[in-house]
């Protein structure tokens, strides 16, 4: 077994490099504050501007406009849109299902069944031995999927990163979906927006706490670049020790 195979002594040895490492790793998987920022604003901006004027089509246009915005920002900017961009579908889906509808509420369904399509999906991969969580972190700290065979502790502790996750998001939608179908849509819209941070927070928290004691990740892109470097080497000693052979052999001729 190799040293990095036996992450539990290195999270013993820099506890506080694994917790700086876990913090980062999050903020860009989750996009940061500043993503929370923009998938909270086109919306907060929706249900404002129908709280004062009742025009669903304004304060649709508003709210694509406002996450267009925020795409052309990040674009100047020249950092990663994907967050950004993600917010412009979103709410460019909930425009499209408001205006077919003239229901200001259908503003929000499809990030409603988006949340409880990804709780389900949280909930189902972890049943089956590969918690989500793990498959969009893994990536992110270099790991991969060494974690499923080699690192049995970080498996336990994205599996439970991933059950918070899901009981965290089925418990917004048992919230939502029935405000969706009987709450005033003003008050629904505003009890959303409440829920917006709140529990992403929390479920991000509880990764972090879950993440942070466990073993630190596998890193195998050092571990193949470790192997293409020992194998140059072992071609060049090999090459070495063709180089130097025939020498005796040319000894004993001449002999």
């Amino acid at each position: 077994m190799t040293s990095l195979d036996k992450p539990t002594e290195d999270a013993q040895d820099a506890p506080e490099d694994v917790r700086a490492v876990t913090e980062a790793a999050l903020f860009e998987a989750f996009g940061g504050v500043r993503g929370m920022v923009e998938t909270v604003v086109p919306g907060l901006l929706f249900v404002t501007i129908f709280t004062i004027n009742k025009d669903l089509h304004w304060s649709a246009i508003a709210a694509l406009a406002m996450s267009l915005l925020l795409v052309a920002v990040r674009l100047v900017r020249r950092d990663t849109v994907k967050h950004a961009f993600s917010g412009v579908f979103g709410v460019a889906f909930g425009v499209v299902f408001a205006m077919m509808t003239g229901n200001a509420k259908d503003f929000y369904l499809p990030g409603m069944l988006y949340t409880l399509g990804l709780a389900v999906a949280y909930i189902v991969t972890t049943l089956a031995g590969v918690p989500l969580i793990g498959l969009m972190l893994g990536p992110v700290f270099k790991e991969n999927l060494s974690w499923r065979t080699r690192n049995p502790g970080r498996k336990k502790a994205y599996a439970k990163a991933s059950w918070a996750w899901g009981l965290i998001l089925l418990a917004k939608c048992a919230v939502l979906f029935p405000l969706y179908w009987w709450g005033d849509t003003t008050q629904f819209g505003w009890v959303l927006i409440a829920l917006k941070i709140p529990p992403f927070l929390l479920a991000v928290w509880l990764t972090w706490v879950f993440l942070a004691k466990a073993p630190p990740p596998i890193d195998v892109f050092a571990e193949m670049e470790a192997e293409e470097q020992a194998e140059k080497e072992r071609k060049a000693a090999l090459a070495k020790e063709r180089g130097d052979a025939p020498a005796p052999a040319r000894h004993r001729r001449e002999a």
